[in-house]
């Protein structure tokens, strides 16, 4: 189960961890498509397994609330981190540096919307 938790964060370059019902993780994904960004969403409560990918997530960020957003396969925080990373500038950047990179090593689009 860990392994193909991890193995989706490192196959995307922008993946919410998220669940359908929250306002935050709502708000995370429409900055994403409001800047024209593919985002892979994990909806969390449509998982039978969502509290121990949130267990996961804890392990690995500290923190089990959602949304969780990694860029690159790098915790970048919750909703209004990513909203500050926005309004300082740095959102974008971390996206296409990701999307130059995964076009080095493969054809293939950097994240599915």
């Amino acid at each position: 189960l860990a392994l193909a938790f991890v193995s989706k964060i490192l196959d995307h370059c922008v993946v919410i961890f998220s669940k359908t019902t929250c306002s935050y993780c709502n708000m995370a994904k429409k900055l994403f498509r409001d800047m024209n960004v593919n985002y892979t969403a994990v909806e969390l409560d449509m998982y039978e397994n969502g509290s121990q990918f949130q267990d996961i997530l804890h392990q690995m960020t500290g923190g089990r609330t959602v949304p969780r957003i990694f860029i690159n396969g790098n915790f970048v925080g919750g909703a209004t981190d990513t909203q500050r990373l926005h309004q300082e500038g740095k959102l974008l950047p971390l996206v296409h540096q990701c999307q130059i990179q995964r076009r080095g090593y493969s054809q293939q689009p950097c994240s599915l919307p």
